[in-house]
């Protein structure tokens, strides 16, 4: 077995349990069904989760589309009547063909004929995932860029292997307040009831794996989740073997508490490594997905050292074969530890190191905050070979914000450089648009999608049909968000108020906005209700009125951002705002899918520049939604002037938030608002369909995902592949 197979292939330790054992009421018949079900390949392929939904609607929609528990829950005879129906074993057997044909695959086009494909295999490592509702391991876009990169990974058939935290308590689930005020309600997640297995030993039990050097010692526990061909392997520290305030380090995502929140990126780093060495997985690659996993990077190093490397060939390795990507431009999105914090779980390290304490602190240090403590982003950079900011301008942010880690003659060689996001086309595009593009771009287009030529056939859409298609959609979305707030008065007895805030008073006949996201302050979900007086001008207009529809969490910590989540729910269920405002809760993979397709303008609004890329915006214009935004991030590269709007108050003193509002307010006064109602005899807006179209056409292929993982292969992963080969 190969070093490139053993992190992709069925093992001592990889998953060797009777899947359909695990669904003791499958008939023979569909025992294929354990196997898909255990595998994310079914959620970005509608015919196989179609599958799902044929057996029992109602059981799907209760399962909130969920394989495994949809068929650990159904009754034996609702799975043999599918197995008696010929439709139902038609659809059944091809995709099942189809899915053990994508999973057979071998090799991968896009890596140089000189690389050996054995000794290239990147082990990718993130704090969060963003893979599906079922498995809530993610916060916001980090962890949905991390999924799409999974997924597209598994597409391309790129040799990768990945690592995260089971988060058994996710992020936070939201529950708004009469009161308006953000609460977190406590959900567990139901292991045996999600897509998710234990790795076994040699003796069948899970798997085990102590973090080394780290006293009193932690423990971790071993999943596996299959994203297609990739494995996601995932830490879990709630087990017997560790002391009762160790048990609680993967509980959670994003912990407050600056020392737990070390601990975490400890076990994530260290751990993740040791979890690989245990699991006989060799890597030649290392991609951090930002610097929470950064770590990873000292036991690399001490690796090293134990296999008889000197100090400076370790480091000349470590930084070859590294890639690290960086995702924010805020200063607070990058972590800080105080320096006796980190020699309190470090002092042990670094003489492994061959290193002193001041010289190990150096490698965290960063240079315009020497005394602050060890800077995770700044560690990172200097210990990877291949740096990447997320879009062209966040490069140039990035490489402003840390050009003080290398002197100007140095940039060329230590800079860094840039791969815009890409969203994963499979995944976010909506299934009737799917056969939309069926029907008009021929049924292969998703093989080719990252083609830009190909999308030249948008315009051979009807646009009554394209139209058509987003209004079904749209009203797809409304019934969602009645049917949510209708749940939530019935379920709690709550005020009136709180179903009107959450939606239900929203008209389909009324141009409506979308804006979802982490309630940060910086992105300013508040910034339409600058001038109040005219924002209920636009809200309330007879004839040509609109309607905005919010989604989003703030952090738990984050008071800042929930004051501006609670003025924007209170204004929701204020008659002052004609009930054209709606906040929909618990904001998550599933309402983004619904919101993405549904809307007919999707709003950004962040401060300039510290929106690295953003992705949102992408998966809306994918599906005909077009963009309206301040310049930054992604949509620097792609408003062409007719794809969407772009606005900006430019640098002429005075409020930023004041400028940026006013130009907000004219962009949709004198252009949005008057396109959006202009209709032709058969009540087609035929200009606002062409504004669709070119949306679709410029995002499609250049904001795909497989674009993004192809520079990611040629920029980077081909050049440390060639650099191994070079050494071994």
């Amino acid at each position: 077995m190969t070093s490139g197979d053993e992190g992709r292939q069925e093992g001592v330790f990889m998953n060797n349990h009777n899947v359909t054992a695990e669904f003791p009421n499958l008939p023979p018949r569909l025992a294929g069904l354990a196997d898909l079900a255990e595998n994310l390949w079914w959620s970005w392929h509608p015919a196989a989760r179609m599958l799902f939904k044929m057996i029992n609607r109602q059981a799907w929609k209760a399962s909130i589309h969920n394989p495994d528990k949809m068929l650990k829950e159904i009754p034996r005879e609702v799975l043999q009547a599918a197995a008696d129906n010929p439709d139902y074993m038609r659809s059944y057997d091809l995709v099942m063909y189809r899915y053990h044909k994508y999973m057979i695959k071998k090799g991968c086009s896009l890596l140089p004929e000189s690389c050996i494909p054995a000794q290239l295999t990147i082990a990718y490592f993130s704090a969060e995932y963003g893979l599906h509702r079922s498995l809530p391991f993610y916060a916001g876009g980090l962890g949905f860029l991390a999924g799409d990169f999974l997924k597209e990974c598994s597409d391309l058939n790129v040799p990768m292997i990945a690592v995260g935290f089971m988060y058994p308590g996710g992020y936070v689930n939201q529950r708004i307040s009469e009161a308006g005020w953000q609460e977190s309600v406590s959900l567990e997640l139901d292991r045996n009831q999600a897509a998710i297995a234990k790795v076994l030993d040699g003796q069948g039990k899970q798997l085990i794996v102590k973090v080394p050097i780290i006293e009193p010692p932690i423990y971790v526990a071993v999943w596996r989740v299959d994203v297609g061909r990739v494995p996601l392997y995932l830490l879990d520290t709630d087990i017997d073997n560790n002391d009762p305030w160790n048990r609680g380090i993967s509980s959670r995502l994003y912990t407050g508490d600056l020392e737990q929140r070390l601990r975490q990126e400890i076990v994530l780093g260290i751990g993740g490594m040791e979890v690989l060495e245990a699991l006989h997985v060799k890597h030649s690659v290392v991609h951090l997905n930002e610097g929470h996993a950064a770590f990873a990077l000292l036991e690399r190093l001490r690796d090293r050292f134990v296999l008889g490397f000197t100090r400076e060939d370790a480091f000349e390795t470590v930084r070859k074969t590294t890639v690290f990507t960086t995702h924010t431009p805020v200063p607070a999105g990058h972590d800080v530890f105080p320096f006796p914090l980190m020699e309190k779980y470090f002092r042990d390290f670094w003489p492994l190191l061959q290193m002193d304490r001041d010289s190990f602190f150096k490698l965290g240090l960063h240079p315009d905050e020497p005394n602050r403590g060890f800077n995770m982003t700044a560690f990172a950079l200097r210990l990877s070979g291949y740096r990447n900011g997320v879009s062209r301008k966040h490069g140039e942010v990035a490489n402003k914000m840390w050009q003080g880690l290398w002197s100007e003659a140095d940039e060329a060689d230590h800079g860094i450089d840039y791969v815009t996001n890409g969203v994963h086309v499979p995944t976010w595009i909506e299934p009737k648009f799917e056969l939309l593009f069926n029907k008009y771009l021929g049924t292969d287009w998703l093989e080719d999608h990252d083609n830009p030529y190909l999308w030249k056939m948008v315009d051979e859409i009807p646009d009554d049909e394209l139209w058509k298609t987003h209004l079904w959609l749209k009203i797809k979305l409304f019934n969602v968000i009645r049917e949510r707030a209708r749940q939530r008065w019935t379920n709690d007895r709550s005020h009136p108020s709180m179903a009107l805030a959450c939606g239900t008073l929203l008209d389909p006949s009324v141009l409506t906005i979308g804006f979802a996201r982490r309630f940060a302050t910086y992105k300013r979900a508040d910034l339409i209700f600058h001038d109040e007086e005219r924002l209920r001008k636009l809200l309330g207009d007879q004839s040509q009125p609109l309607q905005i529809v919010f989604a989003g969490k703030a952090h738990p910590a984050d008071d800042p951002g929930k004051l501006i989540l609670q003025k924007i729910f209170n204004a929701a269920r204020n008659p002052d705002f004609f009930g054209r405002i709606a906040f929909v809760e618990d904001y998550g993979e599933q309402v983004a899918q619904y919101l993405v397709h549904g809307v007919d303008v999707w709003l950004n609004t962040p401060v300039f520049p510290l929106e690295a890329c953003g992705t949102s915006g992408m998966k809306a214009s994918l599906n005909g939604v077009p963009h309206c935004s301040i310049p930054d991030g992604w949509w620097l590269e792609a408003f062409n002037g007719v794809n969407g709007w772009s606005f900006d108050g430019g640098d002429t003193g005075g409020s930023r938030d004041q400028i940026d509002a006013e130009s907000l307010y004219r962009v949709l006064e004198e252009k949005i608002v008057p396109l959006y109602y202009r209709v032709d005899e058969n009540g087609v807006p035929s200009a606002w369909v062409q504004t669709m179209k070119n949306a679709i056409k410029s995002t499609a292929a250049q904001f795909s995902a497989r674009r993004m993982v192809r520079e990611y292969v040629d920029k980077f992963y081909s050049k440390a592949a060639l650099f191994t080969s070079e050494v071994l």
